[in-house]
């Protein structure tokens, strides 16, 4: 059985959906690994969350990131041919918003993570995806790709860990934590 390692990344490159190598620390690399790190964060809270409905919603999340991050490994020119997060997508987020916004009360001010394992799980993605965002518009911004409609789906996808953050509070019987101590 051959090993799971290749030994080609042992010199700070790596492969991507283009031609050649790149190097691990490109803004590619780098937008690639937030959104791979937003995933695992997302499966740990799908793993904690005693929530059917939140382990669907992450699920199919999850799956999506997976084809959002296929358009961000390719260059411009294999762009076409991994082209799959649409404007139906962010519809998609945008409708579980509503529909979660219509079973919780949403705190206006900053809130403190943590009040359930899935909750705290939930508050660590968002924040991961936030960067995510942000190191996608640094790539969008250096030209790496020309599809401004993965950042507004990584926005819009903030918003809904946020509005299932204080969905899992409620499920799981507890208040969500206001940030300023009244």
């Amino acid at each position: 059985m051959a090993p799971f390692y290749t030994g080609q990344g042992d010199f700070g490159d790596t492969g991507y959906l283009g031609e050649g190598r790149i190097s691990k620390t490109s803004l590619r690399i780098e937008a690639l690994g937030s959104v791979d790190e937003a995933t695992a964060a997302l499966g740990m809270a799908r793993a904690l969350s005693h929530s059917e409905t939140t382990q669907s919603i992450i699920l199919h999340i999850q799956r999506t990131l997976y084809y959002l991050m296929a358009e961000l490994s390719a260059d411009p020119k294999t762009a076409p041919r991994f082209d799959k997060i649409s404007q139906g997508d962010i519809t998609w987020l945008e409708t579980q918003i509503e529909t979660l916004e219509n079973t919780v009360v949403l705190p206006r001010e900053f809130i403190l993570p943590g009040e359930c394992p899935a909750s705290g799980a939930l508050a660590l993605a968002r924040t991961i995806i936030r960067r995510a965002e942000r190191r996608t518009i640094a790539l969008f911004e250096a030209k790496g790709f020309e599809k401004s409609l993965l950042i507004a789906y990584l926005n819009r996808l903030s918003s809904l860990i946020f509005v299932l953050e204080v969905y899992e509070n409620t499920q799981s019987g507890y208040s969500t934590q206001l940030a300023k101590k009244e």
